[in-house]
């Protein structure tokens, strides 16, 4: 099983590095939908589209704060957030129509029960921020927290398994979360900042096979962020089909616009409020 799956991940990466090295810049997807202008975009998104890739010769244009608080996950991770602050997050996720809120899992019931009868997702996060608990624990942390309402599972992946090449183990955590998310969405946070391309093109690629349905770039706690090479790179490697999460350093409208137009099709910040409404948001988590 080894030597198997560390001859397709190999692959995976020779091709999408000599398609880099062909191109010299890292690739947008080929195809990322069927969103060819603002109006189409923002008709999907008025329908109740919460992800929204997109395609044609022309980037996404300036989106009503309605239509961007519908890409947000609105995040509060901080370890020293209190019950006062994640109050005021989901009554922020109701006000603004982001499409969720995402905290750690001693909060999670709360806020399932704060975003009851509203669009907003409670969103938990899953052996974060380090990634380096056990796959049981994983698993465990999982099941708690769609016990406790969790609509959608966030989960850092074992860096240290995937930068050592031990692609079996990095594997079978990601599968061990999806089998305990119990057919919840599982974004797999791959720490970008910490990889090189190879790396990340690797871990893009175990998360596609384990059944995530996103990857994700950044804890927001490892330094860096979500960038627009990193975003067109995963988007390479995944298709068109899978989600792609930006998040870590995301302050401002302009900046989700440019990571959806790299292929994004969702974004987490704690600037959300800012962002929606024009002000400039100061990021941290």
């Amino acid at each position: 099983m080894s030597s198997e799956l560390d001859t397709v991940v190999d692959r995976i990466v020779e091709r999408v590095r000599a398609r880099i090295q062909e191109e010299q810049a890292p690739p947008l997807p080929e195809v990322r939908g069927t969103w060819h202008d603002e109006s189409s975009a923002r008709l999907a998104l008025s329908s109740g589209c919460a992800r929204l890739g997109m395609s044609g010769a022309e980037p996404l244009q300036a989106a009503p704060p309605s239509d961007l608080a519908r890409l947000i996950d609105h995040t509060l991770l901080k370890p020293t957030a209190t019950r006062k602050d994640i109050e005021r997050v989901c009554a922020e996720a109701r006000k603004y129509s982001f499409a969720s809120v995402c905290v750690n899992t001693t909060w999670i019931g709360l806020v399932a029960r704060l975003l009851e009868g509203s669009a907003a997702k409670p969103i938990c996060v899953v052996g974060f921020p380090l990634g380096a608990m056990s796959m049981q624990g994983k698993a465990d942390e999982t099941r708690h927290a769609i016990t406790a309402g969790a609509g959608e599972i966030d989960m850092v992946l074992n860096i240290g398994a995937l930068k050592s090449g031990d692609y079996d183990t990095a594997l079978e955590d990601i599968r061990q979360v999806v089998a305990a998310a119990q057919g919840r969405p599982v974004k797999v946070i791959l720490e970008t900042a910490m990889l090189d391309r190879d790396e990340k093109i690797a871990a893009s690629a175990l998360c596609k096979a384990g059944g995530a349905a996103f990857v994700k770039t950044s804890t927001g706690f490892g330094g860096g962020g979500a960038t627009v090479e990193d975003i067109a790179l995963i988007r390479a490697v995944v298709g068109p089909a899978m989600g792609i999460k930006a998040s870590g350093g995301v302050k401002t409208a302009d900046d989700i616009k440019s990571l959806v137009a790299a292929g994004a099709t969702r974004v987490g910040a704690s600037a959300s409020v800012a962002i929606v409404t024009g002000g400039a948001g100061t990021g941290g988590y």
